[in-house]
């Protein structure tokens, strides 16, 4: 097996229907082993794991086949704490356009994040970050609704996340790697396999062992197939530590057997023969009476558990620090601050790689937001750009609320910040700009009640 998945890179400057057939032969080469891995890593998550496979040549009859499901573990973890809230999209800060008013992108932004909403694109983030966390990398599919209308219920585009087993991009080898293609296929009931092919302006279906190559145009300028990769090496959260899963589940089924066997161990006796009646009376009573110079022992040897049980823990530690997940010591010292626990448990490493994963995901997620963007300007009349908005990950905003509290009311006390920016800066809220409209029209409401305006009946102007 391969640690990473490869990149899979073309020569070619431009794919035809002429050459598509050719190029897609030669990268579907380079994916086998990639799907090869990524069924291995997928089984792995899923618990089939070598333990399954354990051979025992003593006492074959006592032979646990034990799993922890670690990897799942691990996992889980990842995609629920980077991944646990939608995706947000905010107004970037500076970003003001002379054609377009500050209020009137705050709104776009809002249908924009409903227009999400309705097109369940929180759910297809979830699965992109499952494929992503287990196999290394993860592709979206974005289509154009044929069902939308201006006064229906659907949203104007599709999403769709597709299993990185049977997809994969290829990549121009010129300075920039800029896609080239992307394919998805599928196994069909007679044994064919068929490919959909895209290109920035044109879609390809080829059926393997068949010839002819459909063709159809498209107007989305893109590629609508994004790579959503989870590093550069493209490597599965849990695929660095498969050796010490493995190990860790063989330490567990022998251990089970030790067990099992301790408590099945043979009676030997020393200078004289069991006969059946002996036996017999061994089961009824549970005792056995010997004649004088004949002993009875079991034929035992246990592991020692302590010391089982010490380099159990030391593997999974180590599992846990490659893995970039807290560990669940619970240390018992009393003058613990929230920050020390922080950093002692791990959690620190665990948000740091979290924010690695958001900077390479949020590259593949713009180029993602052009073709909505370009879909919604093709159906709402949108007048946003990609300048306008920017990615928010929702995690963690209430952590140490109290501190980012006062922070923003100390900002906002200063007179010196704008309280824009104060909303901005202090962490608070998932989508400041919103918090800060929100605010700034229930501040203006309360103060008019405070200060009402009195009006002259007769000349109907306000009086001073």
């Amino acid at each position: 097996m391969n640690y990473g998945r490869k990149i899979i890179y073309t020569d070619a400057t431009v794919i035809t229907a002429e050459n598509v057939i050719q190029e897609v032969d030669k990268a579907f080469a380079v994916h086998q082993q990639n799907h090869f891995d990524s069924e291995k890593l997928y089984k792995h998550y899923k618990g089939e794991t070598d333990i399954l496979n354990k051979v025992k040549e003593i006492r074959e009859d006592i032979n646990h086949m034990i799993n922890e499901n670690r990897a799942y573990e691990i996992v889980s973890f990842h995609k629920g704490y980077a991944f646990g809230e939608p995706i947000q999209y905010v107004r970037r800060e500076n970003s003001k356009r002379k054609d377009t008013g500050d209020d009137k992108i705050a709104e776009d932004i809002n249908a924009l994040n409903g227009y999400m909403a309705d097109a369940k694109k929180a759910n297809c983030d979830n699965s992109l970050a499952e494929w992503l966390y287990v196999t290394g990398t993860s592709y979206r599919l974005t289509l154009p609704n044929p069902k939308w209308t201006a006064d229906g219920d659907e949203p104007p585009f599709l999403v769709y996340a597709l299993d990185p087993r049977n997809t994969f991009v290829v990549y121009s080898r010129k300075i920039g790697n800029e896609p080239m293609m992307a394919v998805h296929y599928v196994e069909q009931n007679d044994g064919t396999r068929l490919y959909s092919v895209y290109t920035k302006d044109c879609y390809y279906e080829v059926a393997y062992g068949k010839s002819g190559v459909y063709s159809k145009p498209h107007v989305l300028g893109v590629i609508p197939i994004m790579e959503y990769p989870a590093d550069n090496s493209r490597l599965g959260v849990f695929e660095i530590v498969l050796p010490l899963l493995d190990a860790l589940n063989e330490l567990q089924s022998n251990r089970m057997d030790d067990i099992v066997q301790f408590v099945n161990s043979f009676l030997a006796v020393l200078g004289g023969q069991l006969d059946e009646e002996t036996h017999k009376k061994l089961n009824e009573y549970k005792m056995l009476c010997l004649p004088e110079g004949v002993d009875a022992k079991y034929l035992s040897v246990a592991m020692n558990q302590n010391d089982v049980q010490t380099f159990k823990d030391d593997i999974y530690q180590s599992i846990l620090t490659i893995c970039g997940v807290p560990n669940r010591n619970g240390g018992s010292s009393t003058s613990d601050t929230g920050s020390a626990v922080i950093m002692r448990d791990g959690w620190e490493t665990a948000e740091a790689r979290a924010k690695a994963t958001e900077t390479i995901f949020k590259a593949s997620e713009i180029e993602f937001l052009k073709l909505v963007l370009r879909i919604l300007r093709d159906t709402t009349g949108t007048s946003l750009r990609i300048t306008d908005i920017d990615i928010q990950f929702t995690r963690r905003n209430y952590d140490n609320i109290a501190t980012k509290s006062q922070v923003l009311i100390a900002m906002l006390n200063s007179g010196k910040i704008h309280p824009e920016l104060a909303f901005a800066a202090c962490g608070m809220f998932p989508d400041p700009e919103s918090a800060y409209l929100q605010s700034k029209a229930y501040y203006d409401e309360e103060m008019a009640k405070w200060n009402p305006v009195e009006v002259d009946e007769d000349e109907d102007v306000p009086v001073s």
